[in-house]
């Protein structure tokens, strides 16, 4: 695989990625954090390998891609050197049936003769267990299963099954099925099952773009950021993921690969807030279940960073020798120790992401005082931790300090829980946590400003910054005109911006110094160029971050600041919130153009 051109489909249970001429390299199943079947993103996948899902134009010339409006479905047009094409539907069925969320663990290749007759292959080669385990393959007249003790996958299909087991090419004259998933019967005519599930996904998907909220300009942009963060949401327990795909270098043989595929607190934050702006509630609510369990885990309110897609806690880490990694840059690694570690800023994500729920009267089901007090024991650990030395947002391995925008996060926390005090005529509450805000707020701005850079410092007491100083007005912690803000943007501008990106630190970690630029980061500046008056700027360098996206409209973590190639996991529910939240704020208003 050379590069992150790919396409995203899915449907709140599992996803899966496609290159750009219909190749399907990336699929865990049964869920986002399973084995991946489809593994050819991460090694193997050539013509004589296995982890892939392919479909082939014999004497291939050219091949174009596209979403279907607003939509999650993707078509790919493949055209050979004879003037015959073909076009490919992927999508993975997800509609409302019985007022439920059908989204079963199928992925639906509908194949249509564009123009002649254009000969064709299929070539479909799952391996289990992270490449170390070759299924066992039986057939029947119309599917094919794929056998492990752990796991069995079924295609049906009214492709004939000859051509299928031999990968022998054959003439497309008129439109094929195949539906890849559980090993169940079909009951059903595949072609016409087929088509009901496309026609029934599109509606799904036109309606939930429909209903955004979106601003005047760059719509096509942000519908497919919101499509791209709702399909990175796992609806049966209401669990944000951080992105689809594990061990994705961040740059080129640096070991900064590591395994996102489950659900840090700080990114479902940002990732309620994006969408909870478009209008997209549901996945708050949703979202509301996953962390009412976590805390009712934690009777103390302790909380680890990140926790699995269906509330685990203990994420081992281990390295997959069975797969060289992409481009062959390992280690390939499964699970993340991230939840080891102490991130100080989760209080304040949990009270941000679900605050929402005690004010909009749209929701069915609103925060109450029994949520209140759950939120309370948060409090009570943000009180507690706020100056205490943690791995930060960035998560630093071989380092801990009081970081500035953790004890930012404390603050919001106590901040948050008064105001939702007051509007549950909590007055003693209220009074008892805006007093800890103001004490915390106090405390943050004296050890955080440095005088002698000017600047809020990424440490208490520090002489450094980072990118995520650029939060401190978005959290309401100062304000856009305070001039300690202004010197803030002024110091990261000097010390971190790389031509039109921006690093989240320049210091040593881990691993050395950092060779890529994290993409949020420059969203974040954008939007503080935005609040200081610096509008004009801030538009222009949002448009060329737009033509940083990849064909299908997604961002990955990084961004090589040399070569303007991505990087890192993707796609990122980071990259595609800041985008969002940039667009919102530099739109023109609906009022205005009209």
């Amino acid at each position: 695989m050379g590069n992150l051109d790919l396409a995203l489909i899915g449907n709140c249970s599992f996803a899966a990625l496609i290159d750009p001429k219909a190749r399907i390299c990336w699929t865990c199943l049964p869920r986002f954090d399973g084995d991946p079947v489809f593994h050819s993103l991460l090694g193997g996948g050539d013509e004589a390998e296995t982890g892939f899902y392919d479909v082939r134009i014999e004497d291939f010339e050219r091949a174009e891609q596209r979403y279907v409006d607003n939509t999650a479905v993707v078509e790919t047009v493949l055209h050979d050197r004879h003037g015959n094409s073909v076009a490919i539907l992927d999508f993975a069925p997800r509609y409302i049936h019985y007022r439920r969320s059908y989204r079963p663990t199928t992925i639906v290749r509908v194949l249509r003769p564009r123009s002649g007759s254009p000969r064709i292959r299929v070539l479909l080669r799952p391996r289990f267990g992270w490449g170390a385990i070759e299924p066992q393959v039986t057939r029947g007249s119309n599917h094919v299963r794929w056998v492990s003790p752990e796991m069995v996958l079924r295609l049906t299909t009214d492709v004939p099954i000859a051509y299928l087991r031999e990968e022998i090419p054959f003439v497309l004259e008129e439109p094929r099925t195949l539906l890849l998933g559980p090993d169940e019967p079909l009951r059903d005519a595949v072609g016409e099952e087929g088509e009901r599930l496309l026609r029934l996904t599109l509606d799904y998907w036109r309606d939930f773009s429909r209903y955004l909220a979106l601003p005047f300009e760059w719509q096509d942009a942000v519908i497919r950021a919101a499509i791209t963060l709702k399909l990175c949401t796992f609806e049966e327990t209401g669990a944000v993921i951080a992105a689809v795909t594990t061990s994705i270098p961040e740059a080129p043989d640096t070991q900064r690969n590591w395994d996102y595929r489950f659900c840090w607190l700080r990114d479902a934050w940002f990732v309620i807030n994006a969408l909870n702006r478009l209008g997209a509630t549901r996945t708050m609510e949703d979202y509301l279940d996953y962390i009412i369990n976590i805390v009712s885990a934690a009777p103390d309110g302790y909380l680890q960073p990140v926790y699995g897609i269906a509330l685990e806690r203990r994420l081992h880490e281990r390295v997959v020798d069975t797969l060289p990694g992409y481009r062959g840059m390992g280690p390939v690694r499964a699970g993340n120790d991230a939840w080891r570690q102490v991130q100080n800023d989760s209080y304040g994500a949990v009270v941000l992401a679900v605050a929402q729920t005690f004010f909009d009267h749209r929701l069915q089901h609103r925060g109450d005082e029994r949520l209140f007090a759950r939120l309370e024991r948060l409090g009570e650990q943000a009180v507690r931790r706020y100056a205490e030395p943690d791995a930060g947002l960035w998560e630093f391995r071989g380092m801990a300090r009081p970081h500035t925008f953790s004890a930012a996060m404390c603050w919001a926390a106590c901040d948050r829980l008064a105001r939702i005090a007051a509007g549950l005529g909590l007055g003693e509450r209220g009074r008892y946590w805006a007093g800890h805000a103001r004490r915390i707020h106090g405390e943050v701005l004296e050890r955080a400003w440095n005088p002698g850079l000017g600047s809020f410092v990424s440490s208490l007491d520090g002489d450094d910054v980072d990118a995520s100083l650029l939060l401190l007005q978005t959290l309401g912690f100062v304000a856009a005109d305070d001039p300690r803000f202004h010197g803030t943007i002024a110091a990261v501008e000097r010390r971190l911006k790389r031509g039109d990106l921006l690093f989240r630190y320049a210091e040593t970690d881990d691993f050395g110094i950092p060779e890529t630029a994290f993409t949020i980061c420059t969203f974040w500046y954008i939007e503080a160029l935005a609040a200081v008056g610096r509008r004009d700027e801030a538009r222009s360098l949002f448009e060329r971050m737009l033509a940083r996206r990849n064909p299908l409209g997604l961002l990955s973590e990084d961004v090589d600041p040399s070569s303007g190639s991505l990087w890192g996991n993707f796609p990122q529910t980071y990259s595609m919130v800041g985008l969002i939240h940039a667009a919102m704020r530099l739109s023109t208003s609906w009022e205005e153009a009209f």
